[in-house]
């Protein structure tokens, strides 16, 4: 009893302390304690639910039986918009705070919304090493659907809530993704209801140009109902080897000599500052040293970054086993390091033993509940952003990167882009080894403006030929888009399928500039 009126007094004086401070403040200056007594619970609710829709579908098997019936629904409500007049665009249904993103779309509050409920594994193909899912399916259930089967994909992008249909419309990287490329490179089919109704597939044999066009249009050619996949053979464990190295430019030759190396499953980059970087290459293998297994997964363990800077201020290397999956999702517990700007003390040992198990929220949930006032201050003060450029170019955009932003530590990951039609390819006429340069935080450049800097990024980025992921803040003009990105394919079909008037282009759907 006396635990619980300590309870109700510590409650009681929580809510004096906001009616004090109000409501918004609070939210603004204090958000670890709306995230830490609301957030948390509620994403445990939310992944509860999930994995037990999962597991109710898997025993049932109703999702191959049912998958037709939805498309079918879809179809019908495209024909409905047809026979209304064609009045607005259509969208998904699916609410803007459910995305990864974090840009808010506004769009779906005027356009025509259409009903898409595919969340679901639909088979797994061990003779074709195919797996077909429907366009919901996340990151986190698909591993955990495959892995006990012997299975993996090629490329897992970071963060359990990243969905295929996500990944394909707009684009995914992991640390593999030297060998395979994008998340786009790993699939071999899609299935699309167009701005008819009509249901079609296609692939590099079958509908060759549409295939090509999808990924990166953000869901302006169709709406992705399906979608086939490469399945590689899983082992139990990443042998990662972390390496120290000093002086940018030592940093870069280490970077892209790794990068080169086929035999290196894994590649991948931390940047602490400009001059002090962890590389890491691992390899998948079945067997470990017990005495060197990592569990870097388990709710009690230090954040996977975190952990990897003590390489570098021991400065030693190091080998450790991590097992597959753990490694697949080593960025998902802290958000890669955004949550130590949430929750500023969400490392330290004691929080992690007593509530690391309800880490992270759920960035959905982080968007529903951020109102306009952190909206803005993410907006002004925080970066988000993934810019993919020509390796060659490593060492002159980290120093852009720097000039710009001043923001620690910097993801790197590199991948081969391969000359394939579409909007995204390199300017030759052969595949070419890019790097994804990720910064997400607070900038620490003085006088840090959004949009004067970020203009000033996406300058660059044109310059050296590459291109900016589209889920974040974009603020380049429609030339200076269609300049980044080759647009020819794109808008010929949209000029061939009827799109024009079905969906809007996407530049519209995802600029700053278009948007405001």
């Amino acid at each position: 009893m006396s635990a619980l009126w300590s309870v109700g007094a510590g409650l009681l004086l929580l809510l004096l302390w906001v009616r004090h401070r109000g409501l918004e403040a609070v939210l603004v200056h204090h958000r670890w304690v709306f995230v830490c007594l609301f957030l948390l619970p509620l994403s445990i609710l939310f992944d509860i639910y999930y994995q037990l829709r999962a597991w109710a579908v898997w025993r049932l098997h109703s999702a191959p039986r049912q998958h037709a019936q939805r498309v079918r629904h879809i179809q019908a409500q495209v024909r409905e918009w047809k026979n209304e007049g064609s009045k607005r665009y259509m969208c998904t249904g699916r609410p803007g705070w459910l995305t990864v993103s974090l840009r808010v779309g506004k769009y779906k509050k005027i356009h025509k919304n259409i009903m898409i409920n595919l969340m679901d594994v639909l088979e797994v193909d061990s003779e074709r090493q195919v797996v077909r899912v429907e366009p919901l399916v996340s990151m986190g259930q698909l591993t955990a659907h495959l892995n006990p089967m012997g299975w993996t994909i090629p490329v897992v992008p970071e963060l359990d809530d990243l969905t295929v249909g996500g990944l394909i419309m707009g684009t995914g990287i992991e640390s593999s993704s030297h060998i395979y490329g994008l998340f786009q490179h790993t699939c071999v089919a899609y299935e699309l209801v167009l701005a008819d109704g009509s249901l079609v597939r296609c692939s590099p044999t079958e509908n060759s140009e549409l295939f090509y066009a999808v990924p990166w249009s953000c869901g302006t050619l169709g709406f992705l109902v399906a979608a086939e996949i490469k399945m590689i053979p899983a082992k139990k464990y990443v042998k990662i080897h972390y390496e120290p190295v000093r002086g940018l430019q030592k940093i870069c030759e280490k970077f892209t000599e790794e990068s080169k190396k086929k035999e290196n499953s894994f590649v991948e980059g931390l940047l602490y500052s400009l001059d002090e970087a962890v590389i890491m290459t691992g390899v998948l293998t079945d067997e470990a040293e017990q005495n060197k297994i990592n569990r870097i997964g388990n709710y009690y363990k230090p954040w996977f970054f975190k952990h990897v800077e003590k390489y570098l201020k021991a400065d030693r290397t190091g080998i450790e086993y991590i097992p597959s999956r753990q490694y697949y999702h080593r960025h998902t517990r802290s958000i890669f390091w955004e949550l130590q700007d949430i929750i500023p003390f969400g490392n330290n040992p004691i929080f992690r033993y007593l509530f690391g198990w309800m880490v992270p929220p759920k960035i959905s949930l982080l968007k529903l509940t951020q109102g306009e006032a952190i909206r803005k201050l993410y907006e002004q003060h925080h970066v988000v952003q993934d810019m993919l450029v020509p390796m060659k170019s490593l060492e002159k955009s980290i120093q852009t990167f720097h000039v710009d932003l001043n923001v620690y530590p910097l993801w790197l990951c590199p991948f081969i882009l391969p000359n394939n039609p579409g909007m995204v390819h390199p300017k030759g006429d052969e595949a070419e080894l890019y790097v994804d340069i990720g910064a997400y935080g607070e900038p620490k450049r003085k006088q840090f403006e959004a949009r004067a800097s970020m203009r000033q990024m996406e300058k660059f980025v044109r310059s050296v030929h590459g291109f900016q992921m589209l889920y974040a803040d974009c603020y380049m003009t429609r030339e200076e888009f269609w300049d980044m990105f080759d647009g020819s394919l794109y808008h010929k079909l949209r000029e061939q399928m009827n799109c024009k008037d079905a969906f809007p282009e996407v530049y519209d759907k995802i600029c700053k500039a278009a948007r405001h």
